[in-house]
């Protein structure tokens, strides 16, 4: 007598079947382990969202508060008071030893900036290369003054790969200013022809800029 075929059908009835029995031996077998995992993770997520209420939530907002006087004294041009406090508020670098980026990414920047005006360039560098803000402006000038803190140590190398990343990412008529402390640096390594050509960007980019009406004078210097 002919065996009758299955249909398709009947052979994905069959299958869905041996994978739900399969499933059901898996899990009668291994039950406890995986109600345990599912227990683990819970847990673990409800430990993360503590600690983001009641942990870092608040020693965010401590830290945001602290860094209010300190930015008002960097805004008064108090640069050591700003980096350093005075006993009864903090600078930044105790706000950044104590909070870390908690008070937001600027810290860095601010310290840095600080650094930079008070000759500290190894510091200088040491706070801006921690800071990685997404803004492109603030990125940039950060860049830019990170720059200024290589030529501060007389490393006209990294000075330009700084300036030129601040280029990059200025995109904007700042981008004239950065451009000629690029060239600045390329002249102190004896790269004339690469100065030049930033001038010459300025000057043909950047017409408009403050740097563009005194650009030619830096032309002329490099071409003689």
């Amino acid at each position: 007598m002919a065996t009758k075929s299955k249909t398709k059908e009947e052979v994905r009835q069959e299958q869905v079947e041996n994978q739900v029995s399969k499933f059901e031996q898996f899990y009668n077998k291994y039950k406890n382990v995986v109600w345990g995992v599912i227990a683990a993770i819970v847990i673990i997520w409800l430990a993360i969202l503590a600690y983001q209420k009641f942990v870092y939530q608040p020693r965010c907002e401590a830290a945001r508060e602290q860094a209010y006087p300190a930015e008002n004294n960097f805004q008064q041009g108090e640069y050591d008071l700003a980096l350093n406090g005075d006993g009864n508020v903090l600078g930044f670098a105790e706000i950044i030893d104590t909070y870390g980026s908690k008070a937001g990414k600027a810290v860095y920047l601010y310290a840095g900036l600080c650094e930079l005006q008070l000759g500290n360039f190894e510091d200088a560098v040491s706070y801006l290369k921690k800071y990685n803000g997404k803004e492109p402006i603030l990125a940039a000038r950060a860049q830019a003054c990170l720059g200024d803190a290589y030529v501060g140590l007389e490393n006209y190398k990294d000075a330009v790969a700084a300036y030129k990343k601040a280029v990059a990412k200025a995109d904007n008529y700042f981008a004239a200013s950065y451009l000629v402390k690029e060239g600045l640096a390329l002249e102190k390594l004896g790269d004339k022809a690469a100065a030049l050509g930033c001038y010459k960007t300025v000057k043909d980019k950047y017409p408009q800029s403050i740097e563009a009406f005194d650009i030619d004078r830096y032309i002329a210097a490099v071409e003689e």
